[in-house]
């Protein structure tokens, strides 16, 4: 969110606004747009930055557009906070099961969770000037801060600004899918975006969505002393594995106290108070109602193709993200896509990929793939 002209991470301590000082500084001056730019890059995620600092390294006049946070969900919102936070739920986890190696601890550890959350946001801050505005900048990059949409099939605007492309990559990636559960808006809930925000521990959690990110969020949570239950519509966590590997995951969760709930689904929440109560319906039909203190939803994600003006560009997309064909290419030739706004599979290694890909492609022409 944004106060008084600068972009906010709640909670507003000293390790976020670190964070937003290097990733978009609220005193950023946006410079004035070259006469033609062989590569623009919208969203400065991992896909769009390693478009941009490839394209800029090998000599190509490059601008790059972020409207929020440069890293994106990585560095913000995914695999820096996320294995912080493993890393703290782990020394709890370690501190408990010491007995067996004979190191004796006290009985009934207590786990000050402010300061494990702090941690996290120290983590995420301290990394932060490898994705700093003025570190691309250095770069020869021309970094725009501000809501890029496209004008015509080879112009961009951004704060008033017009940026001319030979190239464009759109690379604004994808955030939690709001699933059509009843009452769920009412009743708040968190997803992947927001759950790094919490100061006090919630002491129950349900999490819906047994995927990568639900597991390891349970386990974290329940680990640092809050009772999880991890709520799935499939008959196994973590449904794109090996039936049997998922099963190591699903011991180990247990082990830890978590409460797995399979073959269910969420027809509403309602809320009472500071408790919210999720009713859960197996495919049997048995009906369930549990409370929780903090709801988490991780049940997939959406492709971030709003406002960016696409049809206006003459790139095609539907629900599932943009249109690309092999090369990665949109069906506006001169403008490619990357990562989670294009792709199945929306991992931050798949996103560096395809950034290659589309450097590969936009600036030399189809290459043959060997």
């Amino acid at each position: 969110m944004e106060a008084s002209g600068r972009i906010v991470m709640p909670p507003d301590d000293e390790a976020n606004q670190k964070l937003v000082e290097h990733t978009h500084p609220p005193d950023w001056v946006n410079p004035e747009p070259a006469k033609k730019y062989n590569l623009v890059v919208i969203g400065g995620g991992p896909a769009g930055l390693v478009c941009a600092v490839g394209a800029a390294s090998l000599g190509a006049k490059v601008a790059l557009v972020e409207k929020h946070l440069l890293g994106g969900d990585c560095l913000i919102y995914g695999c820096v906070p996320s294995k912080a936070l493993i890393r703290c739920a782990k020394a709890a986890h370690d501190v408990r099961d010491a007995a067996r190696f004979g190191v004796k601890v006290p009985d009934n550890i207590e786990v000050d969770f402010g300061k494990a959350m702090e941690h996290v946001r120290e983590s995420r801050s301290a990394i932060a000037h490898h994705d700093a505005a003025e570190r691309f900048r250095d770069l020869g990059i021309d970094v725009f801060l501000g809501e890029g949409k496209f004008t015509s099939e080879e112009t961009i605007a951004v704060g008033g600004k017009s940026l001319r492309f030979t190239k464009a990559v759109v690379a604004t990636g994808a955030r939690a899918l709001d699933p059509p559960i009843d009452r769920l808006v009412d009743a708040g809930y968190l997803t992947n975006e927001t759950i790094f925000d919490l100061t006090e521990r919630p002491e129950r959690l349900i999490v819906v969505g047994a995927g990568p990110i639900g597991c390891e969020l349970a386990q974290s949570f329940q680990r640092l002393g809050t009772q999880v239950t991890l709520i799935e519509m499939a008959p196994q966590i973590l449904i794109r594995e090996d039936p049997d590997a998922a099963k190591v995951v699903e011991e180990s969760l247990v082990r830890d106290g978590v409460r797995i709930v399979t073959n269910a689904k969420v027809n509403k929440v309602s809320r009472e108070g500071d408790v919210r109560i999720v009713s859960v319906q197996s495919n049997s039909g048995v009906k369930e109602d549990i409370a929780c203190d903090e709801l988490l939803i991780g049940i997939g994600r959406t492709p971030n193709v709003e406002g960016l003006e696409l049809e206006t560009g003459g790139v095609k997309y539907d629900r599932s993200g943009i249109e690309v064909d092999d090369y990665l290419r949109t069906s506006n030739p001169k403008v490619f896509a990357a990562g989670d706004v294009c792709m199945e599979y929306k991992f931050t290694h798949t996103a560096d990929a395809a950034a290659a890909i589309v450097l590969r492609n936009a600036l030399f022409g189809f290459l043959p793939r060997h």
